[in-house]
């Protein structure tokens, strides 16, 4: 099936999606309840939209569009007060972090939707550990070659999300010394990672999808699992670094500064991408998996290593303007102070230190999504 054409997208618009666990209110562990959770919402529905995930124990929920960070928030915080009331209906918590802490994947059960099924049948027990949760941000794009432009643009600043939103640090019962050990999930699927370079739209779609339409591996953009990959279909790019982090109010902020970098490097265009920036961005997205913030990365250009604390920083101090531009101070305000303290992931580290048990973590999860 050909790529649909780049659809018209006003630039900058912003959409987000938020895979979020549903835990017993009992014990903790996750539950296959989306099903009744489904059918529960469908009588009084939240605004944007609510779905399946692939396995009956995670729902995803996706923003209408938008154009500025209060806006966004807003929409995310009454879907988050629809979700935890009915919730609270059926003993059901609904809750954020990139990985539950000890739940097993061999009991998940896989949601009944063919193209789930699909992906359970080709990938085995990949589809089952793929109970993870992440946050997933549409930035619009007025062309298709605006957005491979700002796919290889954003590769520098992929550090950057997977620090501040890490949130996956406990897999079944052990702490991973990871910050975020989702994404070592996603990596195990074959069309992972980073997409090719090709800065012209008709030039990947006539070259490189088309050359993997012919092999019979892919047949829309659903199949690939890239970090960034374009959304014709929406005229959008989208960021899938991200783990869910445990409020509305930070997703919201992630989202405005992926709003404020992109609008930055469309109209600055100081340093066009080039596939040799590549070199380094194994190295650099490992670094923000496993130490988070305090990992350290090496810039591409000028192959000088830099505290990735101190990276952001610099950064938030560059988007100022298109920050006041686009009405997303609040946002950058907000990213600022968790540079200034501990992420999501170490916070739930510490929990569990001080409370010897992984349960607790969830506990805080609970509490921060319900703010």
């Amino acid at each position: 099936m050909p790529l649909p054409s780049f659809a018209t997208s006003r630039a900058l618009s912003l959409g987000v999606e938020l895979e979020l666990q549903l835990v017993s209110l009992s014990d903790h562990d996750l539950v296959s309840a989306s099903p009744d959770m489904l059918t529960l919402l469908r009588e009084d529905p939240p605004p944007g939209q609510v779905v399946p995930e692939i396995t009956q124990s995670m729902i995803e929920v996706s923003t209408s569009i938008h154009h500025e960070h209060g806006s966004l928030l807003l929409e995310l915080q009454r879907i988050r007060d629809r979700l935890v009331a009915v919730g609270d209906r059926i003993n059901v918590g609904v809750c954020g972090g990139g990985t539950h802490p000890f739940q097993q994947w061999s009991e998940r059960r896989i949601f009944d939707k063919p193209r789930f099924l699909e992906v359970s049948a080709l990938y085995g027990y990949l589809a089952k550990q793929f109970t993870v949760f992440g946050q997933h941000v549409h930035v619009g794009c007025a062309s298709g070659d605006d957005a491979l432009y700002l796919l290889h643009a954003l590769s520098r600043y992929v550090p950057h999300f997977i620090a501040l939103s890490a949130s996956s640090p406990f897999v079944q019962r052990h702490d991973t010394l990871f910050h975020s050990s989702r994404l070592n999930a996603v990596n195990a699927f074959p069309l992972s990672g980073r997409a090719p370079f090709e800065l012209s739209w008709q030039g990947f779609v006539d070259g490189y999808f088309a050359a993997m339409e012919r092999t019979g591996i892919v047949s829309s953009m659903k199949d690939f699992y890239w970090d960034i990959r374009p959304k014709p279909e929406y005229g959008t790019i989208e960021l899938r670094v991200c783990d869910t982090p445990l409020s509305v109010e930070h997703a919201a902020a992630l989202a405005a500064y992926l709003q404020c970098l992109c609008l930055h490097l469309l109209e600055r265009r100081e340093n066009p991408p080039r596939e040799s920036d590549y070199l380094v961005y194994g190295y650099n997205r490992f670094q923000a998996c496993r130490f988070g913030l305090d990992g350290v990365i090496v810039d591409p250009r000028d192959a000088v290593q830099r505290p990735l604390r101190s990276d952001i920083a610099d950064t938030l101090a560059r988007l100022r303007t298109e920050a006041h531009d686009l009405g997303a101070m609040a946002a950058l305000d907000h990213i600022e102070r968790v540079l200034a303290g501990q992420g999501d992931a170490q916070r739930l580290r510490e929990r569990a230190r001080q409370a010897g048990c992984a349960e607790a973590m969830v506990d805080l999860a609970l509490q921060q999504f319900r703010a």
